[in-house]
Parts: structure tokens; C-alpha cells; sequence
């Protein structure tokens, strides 16, 4: 892929913002309403799995559409891991994420890749099959009617029942064990204000999509709560994470509560979605970015959660409420701190922000270059990034802004997110 420099603007709007379906994250009321395809996508275009993808997404602004024990990558990555092989198996042009099907001559990939989409969300939310019918007679109604869409729709949904098949096991619909609180410093403990139980404290171990393990690539332990060290990245979200910070700049504000707004895995996929539409991408390319972004987002949450429970660190407000304890000379206990935002209910190490975003920047990057300015605009809200290393910085950033990280946490989650995205990469 060449670097020269594109605009592309991702309008993150209503549903997108509602999307907040994990207890990390918060949640919204449901909108109980499905967003139809704009357009019935032509044959042989990328705009149909942009439309599958939104569908997900909308499924997703429902706080109720899965358990909230299972983590929304895993629907992305089955959606567009199906996708991905329906299309490979009719095209035989890329080589198959795990398996081909057989596709007689002339089976429509278009007609595959629709209905693999609509299978997996089937499986996965029955409750919404209504509205995933209806995307599915609107994508197909593009598609001429004739041997080659029968063929392709049977391809699709072949390729669907293996793979919900296949991940049936995987771990998660396992019912997380009771989560133990430490004592010691450095322990982590459900957060103020409602000190919610911690969530997805099984996730990893769930089974990677490519991974071949989630801790494959945990990262080392961090300095401990007594060193110098962690007393210098504390101390700086003391100041710049405050909810009545002094030193934090207004746009720094603004980009906390930017990057709070949504799952960040939302926002991904939105950037992937206009990326694919702005540039007339074609099915096979689509399905190529999305299968690599999503499968790198899973497999970056898994080990993301396998590494949070492994070395189970403090939040940062946790820390600084304790500090007068003297758990550490270079800190300053302040019994009334508050973060700029509410603490997400897991771990502190590594960050979430920093690793997802990583992931999804690396694998971006590897498709669009480097250089690819970003204009994302969200409940009024407009930032600009020079590239998806601009934005993802950011991302991880505002989580010191909004009193949620140590840049311990993040250079951590950047590791992990770098590294589990060049393996997809190179394995996929």
C-alpha cells in the first residue's frame, strides 16, 4: 500500500454512541430499532459488508442482546470471519481463515457473503432475527436471481453453521468464577463510586481466533506499586486525571470524553466502514479488512484480560485514596480523589484503550499506509488525526486525561495490541 495522504471523515453518530453494551464501558438504553441497508450494495462491492457490520453494532445498542459476560469482539470477529470465508471459498483467490467449503461454478460471493452474515447474527441473536431477515432480503434483492445466488447462499450458510459450530466450545459461555478482592497494596478492588463487581474476569481464557494462546503475548509484570517508577506515572494521573484538574487543558477534556463516548472497538469499526465506502472498496478487499481488524480486536482482548487477571493491578483512583497508608514514600494519599470519569470495572494492567486501539491501528495501517488523516466527529465533537497512529495515541492518552490509567498501563496495552495484530497479520 502506498502513504499518500487521504482524508477520510467517520461521522460517529446515535448508534454508534449507543453501542455501549460492556459493563467496562457502561451501558445505554436500547433503541429496539434496526438501521436498513441505505442502499442494496451492488454486486462485486464492499458496501454489503459495511451494512452487515452497522446491523452488529446496532444488534450490539442493545445492553440486553447477549449475555454481558461474553465480550461484543467475539461477535465481530465471527461475523466477519464467516464473511471472509464464504467469499474465499467461492473466489479461491486468498487463502481460507480456517476452512473452505465447496462452491460450484458461477456461486455468487455476494450472495455467500450475505448470507454468512445473516447466519452468524441469526445464531447469535435469534431474538433479532426480524430485522436481520429484512437485511438479508435487501442485500440479496441486488443479486440477480439464478443458479449462481442459490449456489452462493448455500455456500454462506455452510460456511456460518461450521464456524458457530467450531466456536461453540471456545470458553465463552463459561460463568466466570467469583472474583476474590486483594488486600495487599497493588491488589486490585472494585472501584468507587458503586464499586461494581469486575467484569469478564474469564476472558482470558477464552480460545484466540489466532492466537495460539492468550497469554501467548502477556506482557511482563509492572514495576511494583513501591518503586519510584510507579510513583512518577501516578502521580501524573493525580494531576491530569482529576476530576478538578488544574493542569489538564481543555482539549484534553474534550479528548477523554471523546474516546469515552463509545466502545472503542465501535469506533474501529466505524473508521474501517467509511475507509471501505469512501474508496469503492471490492467484496474480497472488504472482507479481507474487516476479517483482519476483528479478528485482531478479539484476540487483543483476550490477551488483554488474560494479562488484567494474571498480575490483577489497582485502579489508579484505588492508589490515590491509599496513598497515606505509605505503600510508597513518592506518593501523597488524597482520601477524596476523583477521576474525571467513572473507573472501568477490571483491572488497571495493561490498558484496554491503548491495547484495542494499537490493534486496530497496526492492522489499518497495513492496509490504507500510514499517512491517512482522520477527521472523526462524535456528538458534535470533531478530532483530527494525521494518521491511525495519531488516533490511536490519543485513545490511550485520554485514559490518563480521565483519571482511568498510568502510562504504565498504556505502554503495556500498546505492546500487547502491536504485537497480537502482527500476528494476525502474518498468520491470516
Amino acid at each position: 500500500m502506498g502513504v499518500k495522504q487521504k482524508t477520510l471523515t467517520v461521522l460517529i453518530g446515535t448508534t454508534l454512541a449507543a453501542g455501549l453494551t460492556s459493563p467496562a464501558f457502561g451501558s445505554t438504553a436500547a433503541t429496539g430499532a434496526h438501521s436498513p441497508a441505505l442502499v442494496a450494495a451492488a454486486p462485486g462491492s464492499g458496501t454489503s459488508v459495511v451494512e452487515w457490520n452497522r446491523e452488529l453494532i446496532t444488534i450490539l445498542s442493545d445492553p440486553k442482546a447477549q449475555p454481558s459476560t461474553v465480550h461484543p469482539t467475539r461477535s465481530f470477529a465471527l461475523l466477519q470471519a464467516a464473511e471472509y470465508d464464504a467469499v474465499a471459498s467461492v473466489t479461491r483467490t486468498d487463502p481460507a481463515y480456517l476452512f473452505s467449503v465447496p462452491a460450484p461454478q458461477g456461486a455468487s460471493a455476494d450472495a455467500a457473503a450475505d448470507q454468512a452474515a445473516h447466519d452468524v447474527l441469526v445464531a447469535l441473536y435469534p431474538a433479532e432475527r426480524a430485522g436481520v431477515d429484512q437485511q438479508l432480503s435487501g442485500q440479496l434483492s441486488a443479486i440477480p436471481d439464478g443458479p449462481g445466488k442459490q449456489a452462493g447462499t448455500g455456500v454462506g450458510a455452510a460456511v456460518a453453521g461450521r464456524l458457530i459450530s467450531l466456536r461453540s466450545d471456545d470458553g465463552s459461555s463459561v460463568t466466570p468464577p467469583p472474583f476474590s478482592p486483594g488486600t495487599a497494596a497493588g491488589d486490585y478492588r472494585p472501584t468507587p463510586p458503586d464499586f461494581p463487581a469486575p467484569v469478564f474476569t474469564n476472558w482470558g481464557s477464552v480460545k484466540p481466533f489466532v492466537l495460539t494462546s492468550g497469554s501467548q503475548f502477556r506482557p511482563a509484570a509492572p514495576p511494583a506499586v513501591g518503586t519510584a517508577e510507579y510513583a512518577a506515572a501516578l502521580n501524573e494521573v493525580k494531576s491530569l486525571g482529576s476530576k478538578t484538574s488544574t493542569t489538564r487543558t481543555a482539549d484534553q477534556t474534550a479528548a477523554a470524553n471523546f474516546w469515552a463516548a463509545a466502545p472503542v472497538w465501535n469506533v474501529w469499526n466505524q473508521v474501517a466502514q467509511d475507509l471501505v465506502t469512501s474508496q469503492n472498496t471490492s467484496l474480497e478487499q472488504a472482507v479481507k479488512v474487516f476479517a483482519r481488524l476483528d479478528l485482531s480486536l478479539a484476540d487483543t482482548a483476550i490477551a488483554m484480560y488474560d494479562a488484567k487477571y494474571a498480575y490483577h493491578v489497582w485502579r489508579p483512583v484505588t492508589a490515590i485514596r491509599l496513598g497515606d497508608t505509605h505503600y510508597n514514600p513518592g506518593i501523597v494519599g488524597d482520601p477524596n480523589w476523583t477521576p474525571l470519569l467513572p473507573t472501568a470495572p477490571d483491572p488497571s494492567y495493561p490498558g484496554a484503550h491503548g491495547a484495542l486501539s494499537q490493534a486496530a491501528a497496526t492492522t489499518l495501517a497495513g492496509f490504507y499506509g500510514a499517512q491517512h488523516q482522520l477527521t472523526v466527529t462524535s456528538k458534535g465533537v470533531t478530532r483530527t488525526f494525521a494518521g491511525f497512529q495519531d488516533a490511536a495515541t490519543e485513545a490511550w492518552l485520554s485514559r490518563i486525561w480521565s483519571g482511568q490509567h498510568t502510562s504504565i498501563d498504556n505502554r503495556a496495552g500498546q505492546q500487547l495490541g502491536t504485537q497480537v495484530a502482527e500476528f494476525v497479520a502474518t498468520h491470516f
